[in-house]
């Protein structure tokens, strides 16, 4: 076996070709591996029908490889699909270099840009899974350890002495992470008590959310051309909306075949986009493969249950191709796309209005009437914290300004008995009938 090279950013890749391998999955990955710093020094194709089990690729490829890595004097392979333990060990053998494939180096980038606690928490977390997998047949210090006098005997490996340390370190990473997610899921409480309505920012890495949120909101978070400018969740409100108050999220940016380690490490990420109101779908529209990326976005959405919310996709950049600011609506009149140019300003009005009339008919905001008998419910809309205002009237019913989320109403309105009655009544009939609010 042979001791690791030191560490250095100079990188051959290595592009196994498949059939059904995306026309643009080299250039994505060059854009990942300058995302992580390094310097491509040359590329190294190998047309594939199906992986081989001892290198992913043939020998004769191999020792190409191995070739170019002494010419162009790298330390590094990068190898644009996910690799076994074995694999990477065998292609390390050959060349005598460090072998990083593509899951191992999305989480390189991810532990470069973490900026928060719980954000660096997860991506150790992450690591420590995928290194746990690469345990096996990874390692040259296998030897016995040896004990003291009387103890002399097999003892443990020096794998099972590393796979029982990272299994102890990710309890305690695990520990640690559910904690900062109860502090997290008492903000959200506080959230919803403030009856603001939460609209997540999705789409493709590099589409453009972070520059548009910015817009948006007026804050100043990160806008870079690379790959996963944006790991942290940052919530912002946007003002001077006429459906009121509105919370505006911006997530992680998606690629093809995310490893599935992120998605469970950064779970907390993606809770925004999961339990919110509206999605802001941003699609870079100069991009070629748009629709592969939009499918990309929508197959991870579907895998954290986020597929059903309501959306508005976003196509961003139009000053990159001539086109002009565009508002579509379907059938019923509902706006569902918007063409903008984020970076110019241009179209981010319609947007705030497409924005302000989806979340108003999401919602059920209005005056309703309860009198004793309905205590019950009334309680019920105190504990949801939807009451902005109550009064008495007259005959000494209480009057409650409420704005509920739809979905809220309709469970409402699905209680048994008179509650439900009452509450379908209030809430989902022609607000013309009932009480109106009165100065």
């Amino acid at each position: 076996m042979f001791d690791r090279a030191e560490r250095g950013n100079r990188a051959v890749i290595l592009h196994p070709e498949f059939r059904l391998t995306g026309p643009d999955a080299l250039d994505e990955f060059q854009e990942l591996a300058r995302s992580a710093g390094a310097e491509i020094a040359d590329i190294v194709t190998a047309p594939r029908d199906r992986p081989d089990a001892r290198f992913f690729v043939g020998s004769g490829k191999i020792e190409e490889l191995k070739k170019r890595v002494e010419e162009t004097e790298s330390s590094l392979i990068l190898v644009s699909q996910s690799l076994s333990a074995v694999q990477e060990r065998n292609i390390e053998k050959v060349c005598e270099c460090r072998v990083l494939d593509r899951a191992t180096l999305i989480l390189d980038i991810f532990a470069q840009r973490a900026q928060s606690y719980e954000g660096k928490l997860q991506v150790e977390l992450a690591q420590l899974r995928h290194l746990s997998t690469r345990l096996i047949r990874g390692w040259t210090h296998l030897e016995r350890q040896k004990g003291g006098i009387g103890l002399r005997g097999p003892g443990e490996t020096q794998l099972e002495t590393d796979r029982r340390l990272i299994g102890v370190r990710i309890r305690q990473l695990k520990t640690r992470l559910d904690k900062v997610a109860k502090q997290r899921e008492q903000s959200r409480r506080q959230r919803v008590r403030s009856r603001a309505p939460l609209v997540a920012l999705v789409g493709y890495t590099n589409a453009g959310k972070s520059t548009l949120f910015n817009k948006l909101t007026g804050a100043s978070v990160g806008e870079e051309d690379m790959l996963f400018a944006t790991l942290d969740p940052t919530v912002r409100r946007m003002e001077g909306m006429h459906c009121g108050e509105v919370l505006l999220a911006d997530t992680v940016g998606f690629v093809s075949d995310l490893p599935h380690e992120l998605i469970a490490a950064f779970r907390a990420t993606l809770q925004e986009a999961r339990e919110a109101d509206l999605l802001l779908h941003v699609t870079d529209i100069s991009d070629p493969f748009r629709r592969e990326r939009q499918q990309d976005v929508e197959d991870v959405l579907d895998s954290i249950g986020a597929d059903d919310i309501p959306s508005i996709r976003v196509y961003n950049k139009i000053d990159c191709d001539g086109q002009a600011v565009a508002l579509h609506r379907n059938e019923d009149g509902e706006p569902v796309s918007v063409a903008i140019s984020a970076r110019e300003g241009d179209g981010i009005e319609e947007l705030r209005e497409a924005i302000s009339e989806r979340l108003g008919s999401e919602r059920v905001t209005r005056w309703i009437e309860l009198c004793g008998k309905d205590a019950r419910l009334r309680a019920q809309f105190f504990e949801l914290g939807v009451v902005s205002e109550e009064r008495i009237a007259e005959n000494g019913s209480w009057l409650l300004h409420v704005d509920v989320p739809r979905e809220t109403a309709e469970r409402l309105a699905r209680l048994p008995g008179p509650e439900g009655a009452v509450a379908r009544k209030q809430l989902l009939e022609d607000p013309s009938s009932h009480l109106k609010a009165t100065g």
